[in-house]
């Protein structure tokens, strides 16, 4: 059933694209559409709901309507609805119709009209959407990837962090919400857990939190959310527009799970005298902190530290610069070493996101309470990357692919793990240990730590696949490009 009605939908899609309106549009106007039908299906048996959408402005008023009428009736739901508080104006913020055509999204409102969203099962609703923004993400040009995680992989963090019934989970830069997703549907599995009444309204409620500046990007986490059944159309909503960055926390939480945008600095556009668009980095001073610098990813490995419960668990996707970087970057894995128990690193290979020429890693922390000896005692990390080549299209990132860094994390119990490598039985075993003196002894206090030989390259009978190498080239030039920027913008500021 959930296929067909994909299927619908997606078809529908490609009817618009034919005029102008591409998937991220698309994506919006069918955000509303379906938010104002469920909601209107609440407020009708067996819910019996009240609900905060003033009569003016509900489902049946737009389904009464066609032609110029219904066009100039849809932008005024659109407009009012962003006025309202909570949740309900924050999925209309900034809300405009796309849809040029009235008689397009005459048949749009019927399409949506003729599904019984709420009587639907959550994973169906949950699929349908999910596979939406997956499509949304893989129009590169939008730049929508750069808020899309692969679910694979948020599923492996997941299942290695193991969260907890009755405790809260944050995020603070969630995109469209995966995470808590991933974090969802690890709670709601009968293999995991068997959730009572108490637990369950706790998910529904109180357990997410996070912050999305993109109003748009915002909007898709609310719904992608509230179509799981998370949260309440008549509640305030626990996704704050606010940059995190800005202030302290004011409550720690028990899990982060996070991937900070990529791009090392936090900037601000803004005109200057001459009527020209300028670009100011933007630091945080931050009491907090232990660095004072605009890199945007180093910002966000100090706030989630501060995020995080003297008991709580953090894993974070962060690009190389943050292992192997001088100055604050040093300074930064110092005290993270020293505060917290940074256990795991996951080395990723090129090739899985959709934003391109980013290497990454995955830091897996727990928090610690205050002390003058460092809780660090061992990093274990597992090299994914050296001789792994993915590619979007071709050989997608697959759960299974990380199954077997699962087993070597020992989710159950991670302090009896054991290595694969070994110098002279195993030395092409890709998890490996490393003492907190051995880490301090580097340069830097690098944590960039490979020892596999590459054999891609070596080896010419067996070169990987043409567009894979055409891949890594681009990363490459792309992360090259990157440096240079930053070359050049530190020299425009000297001059």
């Amino acid at each position: 059933m959930t296929s067909t009605i994909v299927q619908k939908v997606w078809n529908f899609c490609n009817t618009l694209r034919d005029d102008g309106v591409g998937y991220g549009d698309y994506l919006e106007q069918l955000t509303y559409l379906l938010f104002l039908k469920m909601a209107d299906e609440y407020t009708k048996p067996p819910h019996n709901k009240k609900m905060p959408i003033p009569k003016e402005l509900n489902w049946e008023s737009l389904n009464e309507k066609s032609g110029d009428e219904l066009e100039k009736h849809y932008n005024k739901v659109l407009r009012d609805l962003g006025k309202e508080k909570g949740i309900l104006g924050q999925i209309f913020t900034k809300s405009q119709s796309k849809i040029q055509d009235p008689a397009k999204l005459y048949k749009l409102i019927a399409m949506i009209g003729s599904e019984n969203w709420v009587g639907m099962g959550v994973k169906d609703k949950g699929d349908i959407y999910e596979g939406l923004l997956k499509k949304n993400a893989e129009d590169t040009k939008s730049g929508a990837g750069q808020y899309f995680t692969p679910r694979e992989l948020i599923a492996a963090m997941v299942e290695c962090i193991r969260p907890e019934p009755k405790k809260t989970i944050a995020d603070p830069a969630c995109g469209t919400g995966g995470f808590f997703l991933g974090a969802y549907d690890f709670l709601v599995n009968p293999a995991n857990y068997d959730l009572d009444k108490e637990q369950r309204e706790f998910l529904k409620s109180e357990t997410f939190f996070g912050n999305e500046i993109v109003a748009n990007t915002r909007r898709l986490c609310l719904m992608n959310l509230f179509l799981h059944n998370i949260g309440d159309i008549n509640s305030t909503s626990f996704i704050s527009s606010e940059d995190s960055l800005l202030a302290s926390p004011k409550i720690t939480y028990d899990y982060i799970l996070a991937n900070p945008p990529f791009g090392k600095k936090s900037s601000m556009t803004f005109t200057n005298e001459e009527g020209e668009q300028e670009k100011e980095d933007l630091t945080y001073n931050r009491q907090d902190f232990w660095v004072t610098t605009s890199n945007k990813q180093l910002n966000f490995l100090q706030h989630i530290r501060t995020m995080l419960k003297t008991t709580g668990k953090a894993a974070v996707v962060l690009p190389d610069n943050v292992l192997f970087e001088g100055g604050v970057g040093e300074t930064v894995r110092k005290k993270l070493l020293e505060t917290t128990d940074l256990h795991t690193i996951l080395r990723l290979p090129t090739g899985i996101f959709y934003a391109q020429g980013v290497k990454a890693n995955v830091l897996f922390f727990d928090g610690k309470p205050a002390s003058k000896d460092p809780w660090t005692k061992e990093v274990w990390v597992y090299d994914y990357r050296t001789n792994i080549h993915h590619t979007l299209k071709k050989n997608p990132l697959k759960v299974d692919d990380l199954k077997d860094f699962i087993d070597c994390y020992n989710p159950k119990n991670r302090l009896k793990r054991k290595e694969t490598f070994h110098a002279e039985t195993n030395p092409e075993g890709r998890w490996r240990k490393f003492t907190y003196d051995e880490i301090i002894a580097r340069d830097k206090t690098s944590l960039d730590i490979s020892w596999l030989k590459d054999t891609s390259l070596a080896d010419l009978d067996n070169l990987p696949d043409p567009e894979v190498l055409a891949n890594e080239i681009v990363e490459n030039l792309e992360a090259g490009l990157e440096s240079f920027k930053t070359i050049i913008g530190a020299l425009d500021k000297s001059e």
